[in-house]
């Protein structure tokens, strides 16, 4: 099985519901992407927390039969510039609508990732 292709998920601060909105922004993406590509695709969307009180989100799309061809970042990328324009209540919108035509929607998945601080290029100035 092939790995498939990672992108984060970039929010700005102080939204209201960011789980929601990195959930939301992950699904339809993945969903769009699938729409137009005409091929099954899986998904994950990731909340990865870090040191304290730190955290980024990650999208993780993959085909369940084949290793995804380069163009997909291309594809990926666009869609999400486009729904990076949609307010919470549109995404909300976009999401019910995409559900109602086959959309079924993939949780958001907690994961902890701890920093290895030795593998920091920090060392490296010490030469």
């Amino acid at each position: 099985m092939s790995e498939g292709v990672e992108v984060g998920i970039h929010l700005r601060e102080g939204l209201h519901d960011e789980n929601f909105i990195a959930t939301a922004l992950g699904n339809l993406a993945a969903y769009d992407l699938q729409s137009v590509r005409h091929e099954p695709l899986q998904w994950q969307i990731l909340r990865v927390e870090g040191s304290p009180g730190q955290h980024h989100f990650r999208l993780i799309i993959r085909h369940p039969d084949r290793v995804l061809d380069l163009g997909i970042r291309r594809d990926l990328r666009r869609i999400l510039d486009d729904l990076s324009n949609e307010t919470e209540d549109e995404l909300a919108r976009r999401l019910s609508v995409a559900e109602g035509k086959g959309l079924k929607r993939v949780p958001l998945r907690h994961l902890h990732e701890a920093v290895d601080y030795w593998k920091d290029d920090f060392w490296n100035w010490f030469g």
